[in-house]
């Protein structure tokens, strides 16, 4: 999934959608976008639109990531931002605010869609609820490896997020029996909650930051997610029973306003857009060493990895998710392609 592919192209980009952009708002004002009286938006909507009608000759774009600083994800997006200062003779720069700093993904998804974010990477899963096709690459267990004009955005490329698996504090789980009655955290989105129903477990949607905590003090008793974020986050030090369900493998997205897209010369789109392209390469090659460096980790410090688990089970109790989107027969088609790859 180099390129954006399920997203329409249109003008030379992997996608386009229809919204729109504002102008830099202070980061007070971003943190605090819900409660933004309309007299801003109006006053924000008619900047925008007098805004968007003449190409920038030069501007700094706002990009936003939940990821810490030295994640894979943030600096690729970084590395794109020299790509695009580079390739513009320096008259576009990027300011990345990274580890959550302009709010969760839902957040910054809804500012992203309002042009007060210009450049954003984000779950598939968020974005699935406003994009249903992109449901099919959440889809638990359709994967077996790793080998929009109406939408408010326009997508830019796809960035790796590895396989998520579940990981739980008190006892292993080694077969599907394991996880009834577990309470399991999980990505907010209705699909991830009906996944977690379907294998017998109890869903509960806390944000990413309060997920330790909630670990430590057995609110919950498990989570899932991927290696480097297993680590990364502290959660092996008080879950320490990884079992590799490798149920999901959806990937991040790397999404632009439309309202900021709309700003930019036709040179300049295409200057953003190869730059996306080849950040996705970056990150995915930083992503590969991470992901191992952080499994090599998490059996040093004493998890217990649960490898060898039949699937079979969790596929069969899953198929009614998959047979759902599958009855549409533009996702059916998509995901009949998948299935049969090799």
């Amino acid at each position: 999934m180099r390129n954006c592919a399920l997203l329409r192209p249109a003008s030379g980009c992997c996608a386009h959608t229809a919204s729109g952009h504002a102008t830099a708002a202070p980061p007070s004002s971003v943190m605090n976008s819900r409660r933004l009286t309309p007299n801003f938006w109006s006053i924000g909507a008619l900047i925008t639109l007098l805004a968007s009608t003449v190409p920038v000759d030069a501007r700094e774009f706002r990009a936003a990531d939940i990821q810490e600083e030295n994640h894979p994800t943030v600096q690729a997006i970084r590395h794109m931002g020299q790509s695009v200062n580079e390739r513009s003779g320096e008259r576009h720069t990027v300011k990345v605010f990274h580890s959550g700093q302009l709010g969760d993904e839902g957040r910054t998804l809804e500012q992203t869609l309002a042009g007060i974010i210009d450049i954003n990477r984000i779950n598939v899963v968020e974005i699935g609820k406003i994009v249903p096709e992109l449901n099919v690459l959440a889809l638990p267990f359709l994967f077996r490896s790793n080998d929009h004009d109406r939408h408010g955005f326009v997508g830019l490329a796809f960035y790796d997020a590895g396989a998520r698996s579940i990981y739980t504090t008190t006892r292993p789980v080694r077969t599907l029996a394991d996880l009834q009655g577990l309470q399991l955290r999980v990505l907010q989105s209705e699909l991830m909650d009906k996944m977690v129903k379907v294998l017998g477990a109890r869903p509960m949607n806390l944000p990413y930051r309060q997920l330790l905590t909630a670990l430590s003090t057995r609110l919950i008793d498990g989570a899932e997610n991927n290696w480097p974020s297993f680590i990364r986050s502290g959660h092996y030090k008080v879950a320490p029973f990884y079992a590799m369900t490798e149920h999901t493998r959806g990937p991040s997205v790397l999404i632009m306003s439309r309202r900021a897209w709309d700003i930019l010369s036709s040179e300049d789109r295409t200057i953003f857009h190869n730059a996306a392209r080849a950040s996705a390469d970056y990150m995915r090659r930083a992503w590969q060493r991470l992901d191992e460096q952080s499994r090599k980790q998490a059996a040093e410090g004493g998890v217990t990895i649960i490898s060898e688990i039949d699937r079979r089970p969790f596929e069969d109790a899953t198929k009614p998710l998959r047979d759902e989107l599958r009855a549409d027969p533009k996702l059916g088609s998509l995901i009949a392609r998948i299935e049969s790859a090799e």
